[in-house]
């Protein structure tokens, strides 16, 4: 019995993917490079090294699910509190020609669907994921699993992220296990200057660094160790953006065929 293809748009590392690979699909990512960065941080299936933008829907016509991760840095900005990126926020509103890369990327996935629908004949469910920042351009998400924001054919059901408290109560064992002061699920400790901090409190995530003072030499971050190019930095980047498996294997759960042509 064949296994039913899924797309994965703006794959990096895989999020999407592992979850499709778990129940079952065969996975074709799509992306502008590839993000391999050694010690097994890559993507992990069938990789096509290409523009989205250049992409044709039709491409797609026999893929039982398409899911997307479209860039967010442009997004995540402008939803900062600083000047710069309001400014950049205001001119992008009141320019009614001015088209961002990013915005392109984003409505391109819903392009690619309906070109896919229009040559299979039938429909075929897309999910797009981005970052809450993106609501004041693309519409509200229909959904939400903690900081990744769905759009497009979200299922009705969707599973639960971690409470609030016991959010709270996670970051205190981690803080106690890293000898961080912390009261009521956030640090206490004095640090000079800004300060670049995670909930993880500095501790490593699959041999990356995810927390740390800007300025602790004992407890640095990954963005005070390496450039902005570095892999390290990319690599960090990439891990951060990943699709929960819970969350990727429910989706692909949904929209597994029924029944699947040998």
């Amino acid at each position: 019995m064949s296994k039913p293809i899924a797309i994965d748009l703006f794959c990096g590392l895989g999020g999407f993917t592992e979850g499709l690979l778990a129940e079952g699909y065969n996975p074709i990512g799509f992306d502008i490079e590839a993000h391999d960065y050694g010690d097994g941080k890559r993507y992990h299936a069938q990789l096509v090294i290409q523009d989205v933008l250049t992409i044709h829907g039709r491409q797609f016509k026999d893929a039982a699910l398409i899911v997307a991760s479209p860039p967010c840095q442009f997004f995540s900005y402008c939803a900062m509190p600083w000047s710069r990126a309001k400014k950049l926020a205001a001119e992008v509103r009141a320019s009614k020609e001015r088209t961002d890369k990013e915005l392109a990327l984003f409505r391109a996935c819903f392009r690619i669907q309906r070109e896919a629908i229009e040559a299979a004949g039938h429909f075929i469910p897309m999910v797009v994921e981005n970052v809450r920042g993106a609501q004041p351009w693309v519409g509200r998400a229909r959904w939400n699993y903690g900081s990744f924001y769905l759009w497009g054919d979200v299922p009705a059901l969707m599973p639960i992220t971690m409470p609030r408290d016991a959010r709270k109560r996670q970051v205190q064992r981690l803080c106690d296990a890293t000898k961080v002061p912390s009261e009521n699920g956030r640090r206490t400790d004095v640090g000079s200057g800004a300060r670049f901090t995670s909930r993880d409190c500095g501790v490593e995530r699959d041999g990356i660094k995810q927390g740390g003072d800007w300025f602790n030499q004992s407890q640095p971050s990954i963005s005070r160790l390496t450039g902005y190019k570095s892999n390290a930095r990319k690599a960090a980047s990439a891990t951060i953006a990943k699709i929960p498996l819970p969350l990727a294997r429910w989706i692909a759960k949904v929209y597994y065929p029924k029944a699947v042509a040998v």
